[in-house]
């Protein structure tokens, strides 16, 4: 098998040669401990691992990206606004104006290069003049949304051997962006029908992205990003949920669908329990990352919802940093009792935190290898 049919053979319950090699990564941080530990200056930990491993290295340099966006054009100005006792004061890409420690610069708030805490001070959208504003950076007919030569992409990709994703931010995770957690939740309580006009708008907005590129180019996995939990529940309640959010997902889940995406899979961190019998509805087949420090127990999910959902990750990032005997515990809590049916492709429920030392993630990386049919198993 190639990687791309690896790929969805294992997320749809099908007959896998071998199980795709996903530990996770880690940001900034861990990677520097890691350079200090033993991975070479410039190598990317994965690829050196897989070599270290004399497996296969992950397909990363003949990706072709399509490059699809679906943030914000043209996004805000970053800038400094003020400087205080260690503390940068900055409006960010997405019009928030946040704090974080001066140790980091802007560039950490564009992507997630590394655990960057930070506080909020203001959101850009807090009223209904705001939001009329904020529509204008969603153009969905926006030149800059595909790269120039995105008809080539699309030719290359046809052609593909490696499984290829795309990420979309759910209307829970969008609709905070712009107005945040705690002033999105009073809203959805005093002002419903605000809260349902941006859904409402986010939900046009990527269906008719989708269009523009869905008959030329389909993903084999879309994500939809939400991270919508706490440790133990949820951040709204199900009947918030499905007011709010299901509209989106019920617009864009059958399209994605009749366009030939065979994996549909929701992220997000926290307790999920909750939540899956929602996702399993609205006709996700996949969620991620499963995290083990939340209280979710994949196998229970596994025992409840059987073939209904494939699951990505769960592997407790602790027990990788607490040594051999209790990651060789973790993964018989987790690896046997899923691969056994299917509809699992397990690595670190997150990002690999800087606590994991680079022998610790290679041990970790060998026995995952072997447990997911890359090695001969050594014990």
């Amino acid at each position: 098998m190639n990687a791309r049919q690896r790929y969805i053979e294992s997320l749809t319950f099908g007959r896998p040669d071998k199980i795709p090699f996903e530990p996770g990564s880690g940001r900034e941080s861990t990677r520097a401990r890691w350079h200090r530990e033993g991975l070479p200056p410039g190598r990317d930990p994965l690829e050196y691992l897989a070599e270290t491993l004399e497996i296969e290295v992950p397909q990363s340099e003949q990706t072709v990206d399509p490059k699809i966006s679906f943030r914000m054009i043209p996004e805000f100005e970053e800038q400094v606004l003020e400087k205080r006792e260690g503390h940068l004061i900055v409006q960010d890409w997405s019009g928030g104006i946040v704090e974080i420690s001066d140790q980091y610069d802007l560039t950490y708030l564009r992507s997630a290069k590394d655990f960057v805490t930070r506080r909020w001070h203001k959101f850009p959208v807090e009223t209904w003049q705001d939001w009329e504003q904020m529509q204008k950076r969603y153009d969905p007919a926006s030149p800059e949304r595909f790269p120039p030569d995105f008809a080539e992409r699309c030719r290359q990709l046809k052609l593909r051997d490696y499984p290829v994703a795309i990420n979309i931010s759910g209307p829970f995770w969008q609709l905070r962006e712009w107005c945040g957690l705690e002033n999105l939740c009073i809203m959805m309580i005093e002002q419903p029908e605000f809260v349902d006009s941006m859904a409402a708008f986010w939900t046009r907005f990527v269906s008719d992205v989708l269009d523009r590129f869905l008959d030329d180019f389909c993903p084999d996995r879309v994500m939809i990003q939400e991270d919508m939990a706490y440790k133990s529940h949820s951040m709204i309640s199900p009947s918030m949920a499905y007011r709010f959010l299901m509209p989106s997902y019920e617009a864009w889940v059958p399209r994605l669908k009749q366009a030939g995406c065979p994996v549909l899979d929701l992220d997000s961190d926290g307790y999920i329990g909750d939540l899956i019998p929602l996702w399993i509805e609205a006709g996700f087949n996949c969620c991620s990352p499963v995290e083990a420090a939340a209280g979710n127990d994949i196998a229970a999910f596994r025992r409840q919802y059987g073939t209904d959902m494939a699951f990505r990750g769960a592997i407790d990032k602790r027990a990788i940093a607490k040594g051999e005997g209790a990651l060789e515990a973790e993964l018989q809590r987790v690896i046997p009792p899923l691969l056994a049916e299917g509809g699992f492709i397990p690595g670190c429920d997150h990002g690999v935190p800087s606590d994991v030392s680079w022998p610790a993630f290679v041990f970790y990386g060998r026995r995952l290898a072997e447990m997911t049919g890359w090695l001969q198993p050594s014990r």
